[in-house]
C-alpha cells in the first residue's frame, strides 16, 4: 500500500497510533479500522508499500476507486530470486515446508491465470506481463536478520550482498526468521539499486502462528500455516511489484494499489500455480469493477 501521510486522514492516523497492532496470538480483528502510525518510518517511507494485516484498510479518499496510471514504468516480466534470512534458517524444524513450499510457489506462478489478473495494466514501457523467471534461493543463515521493524535500508543492503548480478526486472523477496510482534503490517515492497542496477524488493516477517496475517487456508490445500501465510502475502507483494515497481505505476485516490483493494477477500476456489493450489487473494481490475464483475461483483479478480 502506498505509504503516504494524507492531510484528509491525519486524524484517524493519529487516533490508531493509540492502540497496539495485533499480536501474532492476537484474534483477528472485526471491524476494519487504518493501522498507519505516523511515527513508524516505514508506513511513511514513499518509497515503501506496506500490507496491512486482517480487518484494516485505509480509509478511503472519496474519489473514484479506479486505479490511475501515475507515469512510469511497469514490469513486462519479472526474474525472481529469493533470501531466507536469520540463523533459524539452518534449524530444519523451523523451516520445514516453507523454502520447498516457497520455490514451488514461485516456479509455479509464471504465465498463470493469477499473473493474467495484472496485465491490464500498462507503463511507459508496455504492458505488465506474465512471465516470472525463477532463479531460486539463497539461504543467509551466518547472520541475524534485524529484529522488529527492518529499515529498506537493511533489506537492500542483505540484497545488494547475496545478489551478484542484480537485474533491471529483479524482485528479490527477503524472508526473516523473526516474527511481526507489534509491526502494523505483514509485508511489503519497495526499490532501490545494487551496484548501480535498479531492482525491486520485498520483505517478509516470519507469519507462524500470525493471526492477523493468515489467509486461513483449508488442510486439504497441503501447506503448513506459516507457508500458507506467506504465500498469500507474496502473491500479493509480487502483485504490486510488477503493477507498480518503483513508484510511478497504478494506485488509486487513496493510494491503495491493485493487491490492496483486495485484501483478504478470496474467490470461490484455491490458485493454481504449477501442480499445487493455494489459498492467495485476488486482485483489482478496473475493468471488472465497471463490469460489475469478479468473485466480490465489485472489482477483484483471481484468474
Amino acid at each position: 500500500m502506498k505509504a503516504r501521510v494524507l492531510s484528509a486522514i491525519a486524524a484517524l492516523a493519529a487516533l490508531a497510533a493509540c492502540s497496539p497492532p495485533d499480536s501474532p496470538t492476537s484474534p483477528t480483528p472485526s471491524s476494519p479500522s487504518f493501522s498507519q502510525n505516523p511515527n513508524d518510518e516505514i508506513q511513511n517511507d514513499p518509497k515503501v508499500h506496506v500490507h496491512l494485516p486482517r480487518g484494516h484498510a485505509r480509509p478511503s479518499s472519496g474519489g473514484s476507486p479506479l486505479l490511475v496510471y501515475h507515469g512510469g514504468a511497469i514490469m513486462t516480466s519479472s526474474a525472481v530470486q529469493v533470501i531466507y534470512w536469520g540463523t533459524s534458517w539452518g534449524n530444519a524444524s523451523f523451516v520445514g515446508d516453507k523454502i520447498s513450499g516457497l520455490d514451488a510457489f514461485y516456479g509455479g506462478i509464471s504465465n498463470t491465470k493469477y499473473m493474467g489478473t495484472n496485465t491490464e495494466y500498462t507503463g511507459n514501457n508496455g504492458r505488465v506481463g506474465t512471465s516470472v523467471a525463477y532463479q531460486g534461493h539463497i539461504v543467509d543463515n551466518l547472520s541475524a536478520a534485524p529484529r522488529g521493524s527492518p529499515k529498506t535500508a537493511d533489506i537492500q543492503a542483505e540484497v545488494c550482498k547475496l545478489i551478484s548480478n542484480p537485474q533491471t526486472n529483479g524482485y528479490y523477496p527477503v524472508y526473516v526468521d523473526t516474527p511481526r510482534g507489534h509491526a502494523g503490517y505483514c509485508a511489503w515492497h519497495s526499490y532501490g539499486s545494487c551496484n548501480g542496477t535498479p531492482v525491486q524488493f520485498a520483505f517478509f516477517f516470519n507469519l507462524d502462528g500470525d493471526n492477523g496475517c493468515d489467509p486461513g487456508s483449508p488442510a486439504s490445500a497441503g501447506h503448513s500455516q506459516g507457508l500458507a501465510a506467506l504465500a498469500n502475502v507474496s502473491g500479493h507483494e509480487l502483485s504490486e511489484a510488477v503493477t507498480d515497481p518503483r513508484n510511478g505505476g497504478w494506485w488509486d485516490a487513496s493510494g491503495a494499489e491493485n493487491s490492496d483493494k483486495c485484501a483478504w477477500t478470496f474467490g470461490p476456489s484455491l490458485v493454481t500455480l504449477g501442480s499445487q493450489s493455494w489459498k492467495i487473494q485476488g486482485n483489482w481490475s478496473n475493468a471488472a469493477y465497471n463490469n460489475r464483475s469478479g468473485y466480490d461483483k465489485s472489482g477483484c479478480i483471481a484468474g
